[in-house]
């Protein structure tokens, strides 16, 4: 934003411009908008974002001090900042949450970029992984880091992209309703990714029409001639596909599809990519992935369709680096393989994982860490019992449940078990049960934990 004015600024997001002094490179605007004081760089502008248990406002002084070109606070800490002894810009927002989305707002405008957004209840991240490495051999591209997807962060990933950005894609993501269409307001989308719609947030949404119903709000938010990617075979998103939009569906029977594949495979460590050839709109299209899950299979087809509506046809080896604790492959050193999906968990998701975990050659046992879904509401404990009968039929030799709601997967599972109440304890309990030629599935609900699982079998050789 270095070509953006101080009056510029401050009028874009509403606020009252105070000092229009800027400090750190004051010639022009800024560089990087942050909302952490101790990252601030010279000429950085500062967002001071009320918190649960602390205002930002409070450390404005400290990003002044650190040479911020200027800060964005609410009213209270203005006379303050403005007696302090440190030049830059000084704002007053009384809404700085709501100013960071209208900055970001303005400034994907000014890039001109094509904005793909993806959003689902499983997959967004590896999805938007996906599309972004399809494009990157074509355009210029910018992607949100993992969990950048939400009313702050997101604002903070169209902040960050460089003037010059041909494509940015993004992800969103949803607690509630109404929260899909004000990211989607945000980054004014012209092409919409829906990846799947399943039993996610159900304390809040209530049901899977619910759930669909604040996905599609991405849909909704659309300008009309944009394009929609949905899967072929989800009739919960049906009422939602305007006549107005450009509807791809990507999946068995849809627009974008596999020929001749089953969707079905496995991935072996360090193997050369699996060719496959991708239909669409009656191209054929050769493409060499680094997998062979089903539920990447299924992004890998979302992704040829978002490429597609941006005029791209991607083709060839595919080099995806998916986000860390998304599937991730870890080779132990007594020769098992650990499974690192423990990032996020819910039943549409467990089910994929125990799907890639039974597609594995296993010289030893197929053992399953498996934690507490969170976020299923009242019909919680049914859903964590059908996970232990999947994980039954998926040839799980050995389950390890965490938390008090993983325990009812035990009802269904009549193989080896063990139950641990956290994952300290499950920690301590693994480099014990795991041995050479097993593979090690570890998945969990984000605020179980589980990552500490993976690093005990690291450190355990």
């Amino acid at each position: 934003m270095r070509h953006w004015s101080v009056q510029r600024i401050a009028g874009t997001i509403g606020g009252a411009l105070l000092r229009e002094q800027a400090g750190g490179r004051a010639a022009g605007g800024p560089g990087r908008t942050v909302i952490d004081s101790r990252a601030i760089q010279p000429g950085d502008l500062f967002f001071g974002l009320p918190g649960e248990q602390v205002d930002g406002g409070a450390f404005a002084i400290t990003a002044l001090e650190a040479g911020a070109w200027g800060v964005v606070v609410q009213p209270q800490w203005a006379d303050e900042l403005l007696a302090s002894e440190f030049e830059g810009a000084v704002i007053a927002s009384d809404l700085p949450v709501p100013a960071l989305g209208a900055l970001a707002r303005a400034w994907r405008q000014d890039l001109s970029a094509f904005v793909i957004a993806v959003t689902g209840s499983v997959g967004k991240t590896s999805t938007k992984d996906l599309i972004a490495a399809m494009l990157t051999p074509h355009r210029k591209v910018a992607a949100s880091r993992e969990n950048f997807n939400t009313e702050i962060g997101l604002p903070l990933e169209v902040l960050a992209a460089p003037f010059g950005t041909e494509v940015l894609v993004l992800e969103l993501a949803m607690r509630g309703p109404g929260q899909i269409a004000e990211l989607a307001a945000i980054c004014e989308p012209n092409v919409g990714v829906i990846t799947n719609i399943g039993p996610v947030h159900l304390e809040q949404l209530g049901s899977l029409e619910g759930v669909a119903a604040a996905k599609a709000e991405l849909l909704d938010g659309m300008k009309a001639g944009s394009t929609g990617v949905v899967p072929s075979d989800e009739p919960l998103l049906e009422p939602w596909l305007r006549d107005d939009l450009e509807i791809v569906t990507f999946g068995p029977g849809g627009d974008v599809f596999f020929e001749g594949s089953s969707l079905k495979g496995g991935v072996v460590p360090d193997a050369p990519p699996t060719r496959h050839v991708v239909i669409a709109g009656g191209d054929r299209i050769e493409l060499e992935l680094p997998f062979d899950q089903e539920h990447n299979m299924l992004n890998a087809l979302a992704a040829v369709a978002a490429a597609r509506a941006i005029g791209v046809a991607p083709s060839g080896a595919v080099d995806v680096r998916f986000s860390s604790m998304r599937g991730e492959r870890v080779a132990l050193g007594i020769g098992a393989l650990v499974i690192n999906d423990c990032y996020n968990a819910n039943p549409l998701s467990m089910r994929a994982a125990l799907d890639d975990l039974a597609s594995q050659h296993a010289e030893g046992r197929r053992v399953a860490v498996l934690g507490d879904m969170l976020e299923l509401g009242p019909a919680e404990r049914e859903h964590h019992r059908e996970i232990g009968a999947y994980a039954a039929s998926a040839g799980v030799d050995l389950l390890v449940t965490v938390g008090p709601r993983a325990t009812a997967m035990l009802d269904e599972f009549d193989g080896e078990s063990h139950a641990v109440l956290d994952a300290g304890e499950a920690a301590a309990m693994l480099p014990d049960l795991v041995g050479a030629g097993d593979v090690v599935l570890v998945k969990a609900s984000r605020g179980v934990g589980l990552e500490v699982v993976v690093e005990a079998l690291q450190a355990a050789g």
